[in-house]
């Protein structure tokens, strides 16, 4: 179950607070400090190829698209 499953399912569970209380309970995805899924691309959420460096916090696709707006000149 990714990410977004489980907060569409919750939002549908607002008026039953007891069960939306155990799905949350059992469902919910841990908070993660290592691997490759503690860090996100901050534009598509993107979870592999995170380029962290400067604070960028995004994925290299992104990256590549709004790599001139940001600043960052290409060098042949």
């Amino acid at each position: 179950m990714t990410a977004s499953d489980w907060n569409k399912i919750l939002k549908q569970l607002k008026s039953k607070p007891e069960i939306a209380k155990k799905f949350t309970k059992h469902n919910k995805p841990k908070d993660r400090n290592m691997g490759v899924a503690a860090q996100k691309c901050k534009r598509c959420g993107r979870f592999g190829a995170h380029l962290n460096q400067y604070n960028i916090h995004l994925c290299r696709h992104c990256f590549r698209e709004i790599a001139e707006e940001i600043g960052f000149k290409k060098y042949s």
